[in-house]
């Protein structure tokens, strides 16, 4: 079946897409309109934590949308009081505000560093983050994320986000000052390609942190809800943040993303936050769900089994094809190539065998990796085999 461009040029051009459609999906696997299989090792871009269309999420919206939609989040509603229940009593926060994306509820992270700042801290506002980061596309997250170029494109930025080097503790004590009030970065920087914070980082952050009276601040948005191989990403390092967004995995596939703060932090005033949408029961029925399946018992340690196999994998394909490794923890993993062919590799998995697969390569000397948290080690094997002979069709035309 050709690809039918009606419809196309009605929507706004903001990235390159292939001429293909999907139209079906289960677990780890996509179909498009010409009835094509694709192996799906982005899933979302690590949203889809159960793989494509899971049946417990699928039955929480289904039974939701039959009794509660949107009440408004000037009310109560049950889903987002048992999720905001769970998210507490799993995690070392007392408070959680919903919101739909990762970019909303690092916004809201900021804002709420930047209370603290005005009512504790006289007026400090000033949130140091990382080189090379990502925290989303409002201009706020914009000028908090560290990526090349983005000072740029919406300029003038929002002030007060000072750059320090990841794993680089000198870096950070070098810019707090009296205007300072919070530290913020991703326990891996997956956009910058699969960077893990080291133990000992964040170990120093948080005391640097607590001898300077600030605060920190984890963005999980890619690495929370078992991505890592914890339920949060900082778990992997013993220390306690002061604030925690969720965003991508939290809703398995719906948009759901989650402010997490302790009380003490916790300062905000009757209007100072919210949203039309926020907390909806649809939403958060759906991560009620995904919460539910990720903390059953032994679905961690699955995870752990799989990264451990893909990790392995990935490695045998460096030292056979003379790659420079592979990095990251859990699930979210990256293959670091030789030469800058990540591009051609991705475009060739997608496109050149009768059966496709989906990868990704956020710098052209890397491969990323972000299953389903629930994939088979069967998938992964396929996925290692298939990628193999991938780079023999890019390296050996």
């Amino acid at each position: 079946m050709n690809f039918d461009r009606s419809g196309v040029d009605a929507l706004m051009e903001i990235t390159k897409r292939p001429e293909l459609v999907f139209v079906h999906g289960q677990g780890s696997w996509l179909e498009d309109h010409n009835g094509k299989r694709y192996l799906d090792f982005i899933q979302g871009w690590a949203v889809n934590s159960l793989g494509h269309c899971p049946p417990e999420v699928v039955k929480a919206i289904d039974e939701q949308a039959g009794q509660l939609i949107n009440p408004s989040p000037a009310f109560y509603n049950r889903p987002s009081m048992e999720l905001a229940k769970r998210l507490t009593g799993a995690s070392c926060f007392d408070r959680i505000f919903f919101a739909n994306s990762g970019a909303e509820a690092n916004e809201g992270a900021i804002k709420l560093a930047r209370k603290f700042g005005r009512v504790r801290r006289n007026g400090a506002y000033k949130i140091i983050t990382f080189d090379h980061s990502f925290h989303g596309r409002t201009l706020a997250t914009m000028s908090a994320s560290g990526k090349p170029g983005w000072d740029t494109i919406f300029a003038p930025q929002v002030e007060g986000f000072p750059k320090a080097d990841l794993n680089d503790i000198d870096s950070v004590r070098a810019l707090i000052d009296a205007q300072t009030v919070a530290i913020m970065l991703e326990p891996v920087q997956g956009e910058a390609g699969v960077i893990p914070a080291t133990v000992e980082f964040m170990q120093a952050l948080r005391k640097l942190a607590d001898e300077h009276g600030l605060l920190l601040i984890v963005d999980e948005v890619q690495t929370g809800m078992g991505r890592c191989g914890k339920l949060f990403a900082y778990e992997l390092s013993e220390v306690t943040p002061d604030i925690m967004t969720l965003g991508k995995g939290i809703g398995g596939g719906v948009p759901l993303a989650a402010l997490c703060a302790r009380e003490e932090v916790s300062v905000f005033d009757h209007g100072d936050q919210g949203g039309t949408y926020n907390g909806n029961p649809l939403m958060t029925a759906a991560g009620v769900a995904v919460f539910d399946a990720l903390t059953a018992p032994g679905f961690m340690d699955a995870v752990n089994d799989r990264a451990d196999q893909l990790s392995e994998g990935l490695l045998a394909l460096s030292r056979k094809w003379g790659m420079k490794g592979e990095r990251g923890n859990g699930l979210l993993r990256a293959l670091m190539l030789d030469r800058d062919d990540g591009p051609a590799i991705v475009d060739a998995a997608r496109d050149w065998a009768p059966e496709g697969m989906l990868l990704n390569a956020p710098r052209p000397s890397l491969l990323r990796f972000m299953p389903a948290l629930n994939v088979t080690a069967d998938e992964v094997d396929t996925m290692l085999a298939r990628l193999d002979e991938v780079i023999t069709h890019v390296r050996r035309g």
